[in-house]
């Protein structure tokens, strides 16, 4: 049986999509609120600053799901490709894979002073991302050190788990190393940047 490439590559990028929304903009956002000089005015006022990071993060979170509903509609009524698992463990392990880009994209705009600097080190991790993430390559073929740098990288899980449940039928218990992957790595992201944020404010 001849491989279907847009059958492999098609939710793989459906992944990539929310990854990308999900880490630049949340990267972009807080830096820019330095750079215009508003944060100090936000440091100061009662706002907590669990309520403020949450604000900021839960827009794109929303954004992020919607642009991965507009993509799956593509996917499915343009491209022709069967959503053959269940559309709710889709949509959940999206909203928990997306917590933890939102995260990592928090990080980075808290070490960043600029938009410039920010988005520099948001192109640099994704380009890693989407090489080593056996979206274009099977990790199976990659040298050892490679797919090292594979297993330590979310979107490797991310475009994983879309294409087993979106094309295998895969069930919960099938992505649940998927889930304790993205959630590890989600927990790890967003507690360094609140802490990290405290620190420097």
């Amino acid at each position: 049986e001849q491989y279907n490439y847009r059958l492999s590559l098609v939710p793989g990028i459906l992944a990539f999509l929310v990854t990308l929304i999900g880490g630049y903009l949340t990267a972009l956002n807080i830096v820019e609120e330095k750079e215009i000089g508003t944060i100090e005015q936000i440091n100061v006022s009662p706002i907590k600053k669990r309520d403020f990071i949450l604000g900021k993060l839960i827009p794109f979170w929303i954004l992020a799901m919607l642009a991965f509903t507009l993509g799956l509609a593509v996917t499915v009524f343009i491209y022709n490709i069967e959503m053959q698992g269940s559309i709710l463990l889709l949509y959940t392990f999206i909203g928990v894979y997306l917590i933890t880009l939102l995260g990592m994209g928090l990080l980075v705009s808290v070490y960043s002073e600029t938009q410039q600097q920010s988005m520099f080190v948001v192109f640099f991790f994704m380009m890693i991302f989407i090489l080593m993430s056996g979206l274009f390559t099977p990790i199976e073929s990659m040298n050892e050190w490679a797919k090292i740098i594979a297993y330590a990288n979310p979107v490797t899980y991310g475009v994983d788990a879309v294409r087993l449940i979106m094309l295998k039928n895969s069930g919960f218990r099938d992505v649940a190393l998927h889930f304790s992957v993205i959630s590890f790595m989600g927990f790890i992201m967003i507690t360094w940047a609140v802490l990290r944020y405290r620190k420097i404010n």
